[in-house]
């Protein structure tokens, strides 16, 4: 469920952390880093329980015109396009999230005027008046008119982004990134799902725990030698003279080329480039790339870095 960026991100994070802290325990960093990927789902759970309390609002304001005085034939007979939206009825209906809110304790209790602020920003945007006036829809204009309200309103609402600060700094760290769960999750609801897919602790979720702890201790127990190889191939520079984020970049990029062998050699490098963008300076991403592709054909050519399975020979 967590992306591979993700996961390399939450490791350069946990290094750079333990860099920063002269020699500080490596088993307690690493604890850290994997109990940040544990919030990081919560998040991701909570933001997928917003979809529930938005189809829930919207009933009580059927209701709620229906018990009206002197109702119009409008209230007696209002359009359930939006409650009925079958995407948003097995977000909304989930025993698959119910079970994951119950156990993480997430929820939206208390947030009654978050959520009605929530509710009138989605109900007055152009996507749902145009929604709700169509014809007739099909399962896929359904499910995008979902993941649009989610990726242009719920987001983006600043409402959302003080709650989340409120909470926790670190969930507001992760945001962008849960965000991007939510919206893969919803893109992924087949027409005749039943229920939502979501990890059980089963061998994804171990993949990726392999995955971030194989990455975090290969790079602090390679470091002395990892060091030395880029800086015998940085021209002029002692590897105490490069940037720190610079230096944890490629000895992950390295530790990665050789420690998964099923991982192309240029999805690795192309990854810790686009990190660099994020975490480095303007110019890393080409100091970066030139380093590593000495690196990676010096690596492979002595059969340091082997890749296996079907394409990935050359790669």
């Amino acid at each position: 469920m967590l992306n591979r960026r993700f996961l390399r991100i939450k490791a350069y994070q946990a290094l750079y952390a333990q860099a920063q802290s002269a020699g500080g325990s490596e088993a307690k960093i690493e604890k850290e880093m994997l109990s940040g990927v544990e919030r990081t789902y919560d998040l991701f759970i909570h933001l997928l329980l917003l979809f529930g309390e938005m189809r829930h609002l919207a009933e009580a304001r059927i209701e709620e015109r229906k018990g009206k005085r002197m109702p119009t034939a409008e209230d007696l007979a209002p359009n359930r396009r939006f409650v009925d939206n079958p995407v948003l009825v097995i977000l909304g209906e989930s025993r698959q999230l119910l079970a994951e809110s119950e156990k993480r304790k997430a929820g939206w209790v208390g947030e009654r005027d978050l959520l009605s602020r929530m509710f009138k920003l989605i109900t007055t945007s152009a996507e749902y008046t145009a929604y709700m006036a169509a014809q007739s829809t099909t399962l896929a204009q359904d499910r995008t008119f979902i993941v649009d309200l989610f990726v242009e309103h719920i987001a983006q609402f600043d409402g959302l982004h003080e709650h989340v600060e409120a909470r926790s700094i670190h969930w507001l760290e992760d945001l962008d990134l849960a965000c991007t769960m939510v919206k893969r999750t919803v893109e992924q609801i087949k027409p005749d799902a039943l229920d939502l897919q979501l990890p059980d602790g089963g061998p994804e979720i171990v993949e990726e725990r392999e995955f971030l702890t194989t990455l975090y201790r290969t790079t602090l127990a390679n470091r002395e030698q990892d060091e030395k190889l880029i800086a015998e191939r940085s021209s002029n520079w002692e590897a105490e003279r490069i940037a720190l984020s610079d230096m944890l970049l490629m000895r992950m990029a390295l530790n990665e080329a050789r420690s998964f062998d099923q991982i192309p050699v240029k999805v690795t490098m192309n990854e810790y480039i686009e990190i660099a963008k994020a975490y480095s300076t303007p110019k890393s991403k080409n100091f970066i790339n030139g380093i590593l592709d000495k690196l990676f054909a010096e690596l492979k050519q002595s059969g340091a870095i082997r890749k296996v399975g079907r394409g990935l020979l050359e790669s």
